[in-house]
């Protein structure tokens, strides 16, 4: 029944780009992985020993698949489809780690918004509804600016600024049209500082707390780059212990997690968001060039039960930057090539320079976080140092796309960017 899948293998559930380096770790262990993912052309498989094309929300008919496979391990990446499935597949076949149970609320945000309030951190104002009419009533009680998202979602999918009530219930339309469970929540806008908080939790203790700041393409919420964020010790202790409550709220006593926060014009910090896996955006590889930690390796560690801290003690303190590459275009377009890329791998200081897209692929427009198509990130002795290798390398890299019209799209490749669907 099973004879075509791999003994003692990785279930990696998520075949996205930004699962590539879980199934790299797994290869260089000589560990053979097995790629969920219900996109027949998931960037993710060309790694894998074995292909699973099913969705990582559908627990029964992935275990129905692998028939009587007993898996060395289970891990996901930076999806939020995946983790009930995780959870559930970690106690049916009794695998060393089990995702908690409890951290599943960060993947609703109205239930985190509630814990997170009965943790002590600082809130502000939100409603949510599975009813639109209902969702657009109470927020229209709100203070504008508003936030429009799905419950559910992630990657700025379905995400709206909202400054005047006649535009909420396009917003929550909009919203429920990327959320599973058609459920959308509005909250008030927190203008200040944006940052996000990486944490790796060992015997319900931080092990690993790193801070990052945030820039977004344009005037949108879609994150263009990340860099390690420059904080007084006071903010960057008190964010630590505030993450780490939280954590232990959502039961994550060994494994990562991850927290949007916003450092308000008013001193305050406020949690926006949490995800209870590793970070997307390139976030392991920022953090291995500025600190030589490999979250990555501690999380497939943990996945197969050994010990994982090693991987998670820093061996320098440094500085990294990091830029999301995307298309210019406000349409969509073929990638013809890619310029300067050698000249830029060359420069000192540039640590990884990843590529999604290859000539001949379609690129959508840069509207949300899944249609970037490359990364680049470079590390200095200091913050500034960092930003003028990033800011020197990326003047050399030039992707040449050209505008396609309806007629031409089916003609062209899709790459990891532009895939649709829910892994």
């Amino acid at each position: 029944m099973s004879e075509h899948w791999p003994t003692g293998a990785l279930i990696v559930l998520g075949a996205s780009e930004e699962h590539i380096p879980l199934y790299r770790e797994a290869r260089r262990r000589n560990i053979p992985s097995i790629a969920v993912d219900m996109r027949a052309d998931a960037p993710a498989f060309a790694f894998a020993d074995a292909v699973l094309a099913i969705s990582t929300r559908d627990a029964d008919a992935i275990a129905d698949a692998l028939g009587d496979v007993r898996p060395a391990g289970i891990v996901g990446g930076a999806s939020d489809a995946a983790p009930a499935t995780w959870h559930t597949l970690g106690l049916r076949y009794g695998t060393a780690y089990v995702y908690p149970e409890k951290a599943l609320a960060a993947g609703d945000k109205a239930a985190f918004h509630t814990l997170a309030a009965s943790c002590g951190a600082t809130g502000y104002a939100w409603t949510a509804s599975d009813n639109p009419e209902e969702v657009v009533a109470k927020a229209a009680r709100l203070y504008f600016p508003l936030m429009v998202k799905p419950v559910d979602g992630s990657g700025s999918k379905g995400v709206t600024h909202v400054t005047r009530c006649d535009d909420l219930s396009g917003a929550v339309a909009c919203a429920r049209s990327c959320s599973a469970s058609g459920s959308v929540i509005v909250e008030e806008f927190v203008r200040g500082r944006p940052l996000a908080v990486e944490v790796f939790m060992q015997d319900s203790q931080a092990l690993l707390t790193c801070i990052t700041e945030k820039t977004f393409v344009d005037s949108s919420f879609v994150v263009r780059g990340l860099s390690t964020a420059r904080l007084p010790s006071a903010v960057h202790d008190h964010l630590k212990v505030t993450v780490e409550r939280l954590c232990r709220a959502l039961g994550i006593v060994d494994g990562p997690a991850n927290f949007d926060v916003v450092l308000g014009t008013d001193g305050q910090a406020r949690v926006i968001e949490a995800n209870a896996r590793l970070g997307g955006d390139g976030v392991p590889r920022l953090l291995a060039a500025a600190y030589g930690v490999n979250v990555v390796r501690g999380l497939v560690a943990l996945a197969l039960g050994e010990p994982f801290g090693d991987h998670l003690t820093p061996t320098r303190t440094g500085h990294a930057a990091l830029e999301l590459i995307g298309s210019t275009l406000t349409e969509d377009g073929e990638l013809l090539t890619w310029e300067g890329v050698a000249g830029a791998r060359s420069i000192p200081g540039v640590t990884d320079i990843e590529l999604y897209a290859k000539p001949g692929d379609l690129v959508r427009p840069h509207d949300q976080s899944g249609h970037k198509i490359g990364l680049i990130v470079a590390a200095g002795a200091s913050a500034a140092d960092a930003t003028s290798v990033l800011t020197t390398a990326r003047a050399l890299i030039r992707p040449v796309i050209r505008p396609v019209s309806i007629g031409d799209l089916a003609d062209l490749d899709h790459p990891a960017g532009v895939r649709g669907g829910r892994s």
